[in-house]
C-alpha cells in the first residue's frame, strides 16, 4: 500500500533504518528527530500515518500520541519502543495509539501494521464521506446508490420512464424491484395518478382474479357488494403485479387478454371495463425457465417483457453497500432515539467483505439490529450479526507469494461472463457465440448475475 509515513524518533541511526526499509515497500518516508518538530510537521503537511518511538528526549511518545489524537485524530499512530509491556501498550492504546510494536521487530512487521493504519484511516475517511454524502445521495427516486451497475440502472429507468410500453423488472429478493417501479412512476407523465403495487403471491388463487379485476355482487358466496379491481383502481397511474412468477396457470390467459385489448372483465359482469393504468410486472423467478418448463405462458411472457430492467445484486455494487448502511443507520438511530452516527471502520470493512445474499433487505435487517443493541456512538463488529462477523473470504497462496481468491464456480462463471461482455462491447450474440450459449442462456444468466450492461434487452433485440 502506498502513502506518506512520518516516522519519529531522537535516534538517527534508526531514523534512517526505518526509511530505508519502509521505502523499499512503497512508502514515501519523511523522518524528525523530536515530537516537537514532528507536531509542526504535521500543522504544515498531511501523512496518512505516524510511526514514533516511545523513549525520546523531551516529549516522549506517549506525549505525542496525545497530542495528534487531540488535534489530528484521523492520522493513526503506531508506537514502537523497546519498553514493551502490557502496561505500556495498553497507555499507549489509551492516549490514542492505533498499534503498538515492541522492540525488536522485523521491518515487515511494521510495514503490515503501517498498512493496517493507513488502511483504517482511508476506510473512516470513506466513511465520513458516506455519512455526509446519504441524505443526498438519492440517484432516483428512493433508490441509493453510486456504483456504475447503478448508474446504469437510472439510465435505463429514466428511459424507461417517459415510455407507456410494459416493463418486467427482475431480479433476486430485496434488490428493491418495487423501489424501480415506484422510481418509474414518480419520473413518469402518470405520476400525479395512484401507485397501486399487489404481490401475485400473497393473494389466495380463488381471489385473485377478482383482486385485479373486480367483482359484482353475488359473483360469488362472498361478494356482498361490487367491488372495482386493482386494474380500475389505478386510474390513470401504475399498477405493478409483483411476483408475477407466482400467476396460477389458469389466471394468465386472463391477464394476457386484458394486457391485449386493455380492458378487463369483472367476476360475475358480462361486459368488459377499459383500463388506463400502465402495468410493471415484477419478479425474483426466472421467467424464460417457467416459460420451457410450461409453468408460464410465453405470450403472456412477451407481452410483459417488452421492456426488461435487470436489477443489480448489492454484492455487485461496492461502496454503496456502506452508503446504504449509512442512511439506514441515520433513518433507524431516529426512530430509536440513539445518538448512533456511523460505522467503525472495523464495522464498514465487515459489511464490505459480506457477500449479501439477502441483498439491500438483508443489510437493513442487520443495520437495524446493529442499532438496536449498540451501546456506543459507533456500530462495531461486535453489534453484527454472528453470519457477517464470522464471514471470512477462503484464500490460497499463490507460487509468487500473493494471496489468491477462492471462490465458487459460480463466481467464476459470473465473472467470466462479465469479462466477455466487456471485451465484445456489450455485443450480446458474439458474447453468447464466445461462451458457447444461446443468446436465452446468457440472458438468463445475466439476470440471475445481476449483470447490466446497455440495457438487458431481451433475446432477439
Amino acid at each position: 500500500m502506498s502513502g506518506r509515513l512520518l516516522v519519529v524518533d531522537d535516534d538517527p541511526a534508526m531514523c534512517a533504518m526505518l526509511e530505508a526499509g519502509l521505502v523499499k515497500h512503497g512508502l514515501t518516508v519523511a523522518t524528525c528527530g523530536t515530537a516537537a518538530a514532528a507536531l509542526e510537521l504535521l500543522a504544515a503537511e498531511d501523512f496518512d500515518a505516524v510511526v514514533t518511538d516511545l523513549q525520546m528526549q523531551g516529549m516522549n511518545g506517549l506525549e505525542l500520541c496525545e497530542r495528534i489524537a487531540a488535534g489530528r485524530p484521523d492520522i493513526p499512530v503506531v508506537v514502537i519502543t523497546a519498553f514493551g509491556s502490557l502496561d505500556t501498550a495498553i497507555a499507549a492504546i489509551r492516549v490514542g495509539a492505533y498499534d503498538f510494536i515492541p522492540k525488536p521487530f522485523r521491518t515487515e512487521l511494521l510495514k503490515i501494521a503501517v498498512d493496517r493504519a493507513m488502511q483504517h484511516r482511508a476506510l473512516r475517511a470513506e466513511v465520513k464521506r458516506l455519512r455526509r454524502e446519504a441524505d443526498e445521495s438519492r440517484g432516483f427516486g428512493d433508490l441509493i446508490g453510486r456504483s456504475p451497475a447503478m448508474r446504469a440502472l437510472y439510465d435505463l429507468l429514466d428511459r424507461v420512464a417517459d415510455a407507456d410500453a410494459a416493463v418486467l423488472i427482475t431480479g433476486p429478493s430485496g434488490t428493491g424491484k418495487e423501489l424501480a417501479a415506484r422510481a418509474i412512476h414518480l419520473r413518469s407523465p402518470r405520476r400525479d395518478g395512484p401507485f397501486v403495487a399487489v404481490n401475485c403471491a400473497a393473494v389466495p388463487e380463488a381471489l385473485l382474479e377478482s383482486e385485479l379485476f373486480g367483482h359484482v355482487r353475488g359473483a360469488f358466496t362472498d361478494a356482498r357488494a361490487n367491488r372495482t379491481g386493482l386494474f380500475l383502481e389505478a386510474g390513470p397511474g401504475t399498477l405493478l403485479l409483483d411476483e408475477i412468477g407466482e400467476l396460477p396457470m389458469g389466471l394468465q390467459p386472463k391477464l394476457l387478454r386484458a394486457l391485449q385489448e386493455r380492458k378487463v372483465r369483472p367476476v360475475g359482469k358480462d361486459v368488459e371495463v377499459p383500463f388506463e393504468a400502465r402495468v410493471i410486472a415484477s419478479t425474483n423467478r426466472d421467467l424464460e425457465t417457467a416459460v420451457e418448463e410450461g409453468r408460464f405462458r410465453q405470450d403472456l411472457y412477451y407481452r410483459i417483457n417488452v421492456i426488461h430492467v435487470a436489477m443489480p445484486t448489492l454484492g455487485a455494487r461496492g461502496n454503496d453497500i456502506l452508503l446504504l448502511a449509512q442512511h439506514f443507520l441515520a433513518g433507524f438511530a431516529r426512530s430509536a432515539n440513539k445518538a448512533v452516527t456511523g460505522l467503525s471502520p472495523a464495522a464498514a470493512a465487515k459489511l464490505l467483505a459480506y457477500p449479501w445474499p439477502g441483498n439491500v433487505r438483508e443489510l437493513q435487517n442487520c443495520v437495524e439490529r446493529a442499532v438496536a443493541l449498540t451501546r456506543f456512538e459507533e456500530i462495531t463488529v461486535d453489534d453484527l450479526p454472528s453470519r457477517i462477523r464470522d464471514h471470512q473470504r477462503a484464500r490460497v497462496v499463490v507460487e509468487a507469494g500473493e494471496p489468491a481468491e477462492l471462490v465458487t464456480m459460480e463466481e467464476v462463471e459470473r465473472r467470466y461472463v462479465q469479462r466477455v461482455l466487456e471485451a465484445v462491447g456489450d455485443n450480446k450474440k458474439l458474447a453468447a457465440q464466445i461462451l458457447g450459449f444461446d443468446r436465452s442462456t446468457l440472458y438468463r444468466k445475466l439476470e440471475r448475475y445481476g449483470i447490466v450492461g446497455d440495457g438487458g434487452r431481451k433475446p432477439g433485440e
